[in-house]
């Protein structure tokens, strides 16, 4: 028997619509979308039922209902960049623990990089993982392979077997080929067979110069009791002279640390568009966190706005302009083949600025930068230049984020602290982060998700744009608990997540 499901008394918002209403669900699909104030399920039972009989349903067809009592129903989140430290790091997280925080934070589908141990470098592991994850029944999820096998730098040969259907993100994340030749190499398989290279850039002779620099900080740090993930601690006074000496010497010796690492993630991401465009493939800059790289993603897509499009001044301001009231968001397009350029950016670069305390001692790769970089990301998020928003959900122990092991846990937090900085402090429309975190992201994978539209997967998120919760990483599903934003005030809150129509959260 079909499984249809009816969603009413909502608002309904995507990319392109911001309006109440009702969806109806049949066999895991959006059926019909109703615009209008539905408070009352009788009459459009009524409707939906006369839709399914269009599809030949009997009239005694059970509808499972949900009044979602003017909460906003939105496609549910797609996260680019994920880490699940499975297999082989499950005290960090695992398949269940990482699912069911992308479940909480309303992600339907998540890609999870290959960055693991072993490293997966092969279509056959990957396919294992996306079984295993598909059996517990939650999020969707997408295992990248990496470029090099077991991330040695040298050999490409397994690319030749991933197939794209399976496996559309291949990636070297957690690092970046250090060798040009054998990216490039990589990078013309992927082209070939039209997989996305997800790339974290840094330049792998540089990178390691920042070492000795945040050592050096972590050693004060333990010494006097401060973390490595960026909140503040209360029983520590910073009047005291010797501790503020002590965050004198901490705030140097990261700032140099941060500036070498800054040239590494700009120097890679030059070199790795180059290298895209010389492969023919589309390059994927992971969480972009500079100006300068930012302008280089921007300058490589105006290069190519410029060489494929008959381009007109006029009708470009227009559409700028109508972009910046918004009416309307040109979507993310990308060709099955040839160079493209996407990027992503998260939301801890987007809401934090790195120069200051507490959060210049919040280690990530890449850090957490100046304000007039956060500055920049935002100014690209407006005019386009990002595509799509992704955690880099990079979970930890503690006792390994106190030994300065980089990231933070982010997908429970990442819509309200998406939806606090760009939608209530900065004012950008509702429709442009739906565009940001399913649309866009759903488009560049090929999926069928992302809209609410008829024909399009039932993957669906409800929340509350408004509701203020407390971040509280002991509640968290994911068994990371190192986030910056521990104790921190934002709004919006996911309530639900259904997945193929099913409910499989309800927080």
């Amino acid at each position: 028997m079909s499984r249809v499901v009816l969603i009413f008394n909502a608002r309904l918002l995507d990319e392109s619509m911001d309006t109440p209403g009702a969806v109806l669900v049949a066999d895991g699909k959006i059926r019909s979308v109703f615009q209008g104030y539905y408070t009352n399920s009788e009459t459009l039972e009524k409707m939906a039922r006369s839709v399914l009989a269009e599809d030949g349903l009997e009239e005694k067809t059970p509808i499972e209902l949900h009044n979602a009592h003017g909460l906003t129903l939105t496609p549910a989140f797609i996260d680019m960049h994920v880490h699940l430290r499975y297999p082989g790091q499950t005290q960090k997280e695992d398949l269940s623990s990482g699912l069911h925080a992308a479940a909480a934070g309303g992600y339907g589908t998540i890609v999870a990089m290959p960055n693991t141990n072993p490293v997966v470098s092969s279509i056959e592991m990957a396919m294992k993982i996306e079984r295993e994850a598909a059996a517990i029944g939650l999020t969707h999820l997408f295992q990248t392979v990496s470029l090099t096998k077991d991330f040695e730098g040298t050999d490409t040969s397994h690319l030749d077997f991933v197939e794209k259907k399976y496996v559309p993100v291949v990636s070297e994340d957690g690092r970046d080929v250090p060798t040009s030749g054998i990216m490039l190499e990589a990078m013309t398989k992927a082209g070939e067979k039209g997989l996305i290279v997800s790339c974290h850039s840094e330049d792998m002779t540089l990178g390691p110069l920042a070492k000795p620099f945040r050592g050096e900080a972590l050693e004060i740090m333990k010494n006097i009791g401060l973390s490595a993930w960026g909140t503040g601690d209360d029983d520590f006074d910073a009047d005291d002279e010797e501790n503020a000496e002590a965050l004198d010497r901490i705030d140097l010796a990261l700032t140099k640390a941060n500036e070498i690492l800054a040239l590494a993630e700009d120097v890679a991401t030059v070199r790795n568009i180059m290298l895209a465009k010389e492969a023919d493939c589309h390059v994927h800059i992971a969480h972009v966190s500079t100006a300068v790289s930012i302008n280089a993603v921007r300058d490589a897509k105006n290069e190519l706005y410029d060489e494929e499009m008959d381009y007109n001044a006029d009708e470009a301001d227009a559409a700028y302009q109508a972009f910046e009231d918004g009416e309307k968001f040109a979507p993310t397009e990308r060709a099955e083949k040839g160079f493209s350029v996407s990027c992503e950016v998260t939301p801890h670069h987007l809401a934090l600025c790195g120069t200051d305390e507490p959060y210049i001692r919040a280690l990530v790769n890449p850090p957490l930068r100046s304000e007039d970089d956060r500055v920049a990301l935002l100014e690209a998020l407006r005019d386009g230049t990002v595509d799509v928003i992704s955690t880099d959900h990079a979970p930890h122990t503690l006792d390994d984020k106190a030994a300065g092991a980089p990231g933070f846990t982010g997908l429970e937090t990442a819509y309200a602290v998406c939806n606090s900085v760009l939608v209530k402090d900065n004012q950008f429309n509702p429709r442009r982060l739906s565009q940001l975190m399913s649309a866009a992201p759903a488009r560049l994978l090929g999926l069928h998700k992302g809209l609410l539209k008829a024909g399009y997967d039932a993957d669906l998120t409800m929340l509350d744009p408004d509701e203020e919760w407390v971040v509280d990483s002991s509640k968290f599903y994911s068994k990371g608990k190192a986030t910056p934003f521990e104790g921190r005030t934002v709004t919006g809150r996911v309530k639900f997540l259904f997945i193929d129509g099913r409910l499989v959260f309800e927080s």
